[in-house]
């Protein structure tokens, strides 16, 4: 019954007129940067969080949460009809859905994947009214100690997120911490890392450094980036699943949700991890899967419900733990603090408009994408011949406004400017920047619950090892961490004992 209330309670909040509003702003901007190749919800929602300041907290969060979970459904769009996924969650959905439209069934793809998200996002919204509360309320007894290690573990956790090497993880996460501790500290007064620059003295804004890597960094890398596009010859027709269609992927929708559902919680889950995961378990279990990559619906359904799970379930462990699983989470922890709210478990009991508002808003937003989303193909369509050389000035232009109006100081443009060019650096390093994103956002938060946890057991570091929670937090990262580093040292082995040989 409280699932009940609560959700009911979250339902006046997100059926309000001018959150309706922006929840409807953002799942259509989320549809478009998911249809644009070389955009995404990260470098968008970056670009877009200074506007935040003047939203009210359930206008701006519902906005942005829109754009994540818009994105998902606007990459199914051209990866079915042009085999050019907007987003690295489709990728999949392009295997067997551009078969199906080459074969005159675009319609019905398209269908599918729409309907099959929608499902996925209302099983998703009662999974996280559901599963959110029991975690906030354990979450209630964690004191300093408990959160230190809880960001550690986060902070551990987050090299999954990176691709490529587990050393540029690490160091990616080493110099998040670093530029977290720019500015001056709070309990001395004296200033750190600001190189007798006085507009250092606060730090380096959140919006700056999130625009500059993802945004400036995104844009450099893409220009370099020449691949042709194509449109879809045949007209899109015949925009519902047949009777046999409706039979062969129900279950795949629903076993897609569940499978998204659970890894979209964890880590680095999210949803492309669930896309792929559930397009093979589908291609071995399936009745049909000699169809797989020849057009095979539940090559669509499957992936399709499971990135949009994963998406929505991806929001828990922020909401409630105030952790990001994913750098789209890391960008809404940051919105929350632009709001003046501090992330974790008291955001249920001191703002629970704002906690059953996003959750509730998350079916009226799907709601909207489906009812939205077909009839709007063709545009979506025409968007993809849009030349980058047009669109990059336009995303400039935006950045830089939006970083220049949040301290109406140039200096901050020209920081955005060099995280760019760090940006696009890393990117030729195959150093993937998300960690350093989370742990930007989960460095100086660490470092104030070390320094109460120290104070409170005076001096006592044995403290983050006698509570019960806190060693059982700290255990796991390290047995995380050692099983990263495993297969490395492992291979390694192999290499030199391929050499002694």
């Amino acid at each position: 019954m409280d699932v009940i209330a609560n959700l009911t309670m979250g339902l006046h909040v997100a059926l309000d007129p001018m959150n309706l509003f922006y929840c409807l702003v953002g799942v259509l901007l989320g549809t478009a940067i998911g249809v644009l190749p070389g955009l995404g919800p990260v470098p968008t929602i970056a670009m877009l969080l200074p506007l935040t300041y003047g939203l009210g907290s359930e206008s701006a969060l519902i906005m942005l949460a829109g754009i994540f979970y818009g994105a998902q459904y606007g990459g199914s769009t051209t990866a079915i009809l042009v085999n050019l996924p907007g987003e690295s969650s489709s990728v999949v959905t392009a295997i067997d859905g551009y078969q199906m439209a080459r074969q005159g069934k675009a319609g019905r793809a398209l269908a599918t994947a729409a309907i099959s998200s929608f499902i996925a996002g209302t099983i998703a919204t009662i999974v996280i009214a559901i599963a959110a509360p029991m975690l906030a309320g354990a979450a209630l007894a964690f004191g300093p100690a408990e959160y230190f290690s809880l960001m550690v573990l986060g902070l551990i956790a987050s090299v999954v997120l990176a691709s490529g090497s587990l050393l540029h993880a690490i160091g990616m996460i080493l110099l998040g911490l670093i530029f977290g501790m720019f500015g001056t500290d709070i309990n001395s007064g004296v200033a750190r890392f600001t190189f007798d620059v006085p507009q250092l003295a606060d730090g380096i804004g959140f919006v700056t450094i999130a625009m500059g890597l993802f945004g400036i960094g995104e844009i450099i890398a893409n220009l370099e980036d020449e691949t042709t596009r194509s449109t879809l010859a045949t007209k899109v027709s015949g925009l519902f699943p047949t009777r046999e269609d409706w039979g062969r992927i129900i279950g795949p929708t629903l076993r897609g949700t569940a499978l998204g559902s659970a890894l979209g919680i964890l880590p680095g889950g999210g949803a492309v991890l669930s896309s792929f995961g559930a397009y093979a378990l589908e291609k071995r279990i399936s009745k049909n899967s000699a169809e797989f990559g020849h057009g095979a619906i539940e090559g669509v359904a499957a992936p399709e419900a499971a990135n949009n799970a994963g998406a929505q379930t991806s929001f828990i462990p922020m909401l409630t733990l105030g952790i990001p699983s994913n750098p789209v989470m890391a960008l809404m922890i940051g919105a929350l603090m632009i709001q003046g709210i501090q992330p974790g478990p008291s955001v249920m009991v001191e703002q629970p408009g704002l906690f059953w508002g996003l959750i509730a808003s998350m079916w009226c937003g799907n709601l909207m994408l489906i009812v939205l989303n077909l009839p709007l193909v063709g545009l979506w369509v025409k968007m993809i011949s849009i030349p980058y050389k047009y669109l990059f000035p336009a995303i400039i232009l935006f950045c830089t406004i939006g970083v220049f109006t949040v301290n109406n100081a140039s200096f901050d443009v020209y920081l955005m400017a060099g995280f760019g060019v760090l940006g696009y650096v890393f990117k030729k390093l195959d150093a993937e920047p998300a960690p350093l994103l989370l742990a930007l956002i989960l460095g100086p938060m660490m470092e104030e619950f070390l320094r109460r946890a120290l104070m409170l057991s005076k001096g006592d570091a044995t403290v983050f090892v006698t509570r019960p929670i806190s060693a059982t937090m700290l255990v796991l990262a390290v047995a995380m961490l050692a099983l990263m580093i495993a297969p490395t040292l492992r291979k390694k082995r192999e290499v030199a004992f391929q050499d002694e040989g």
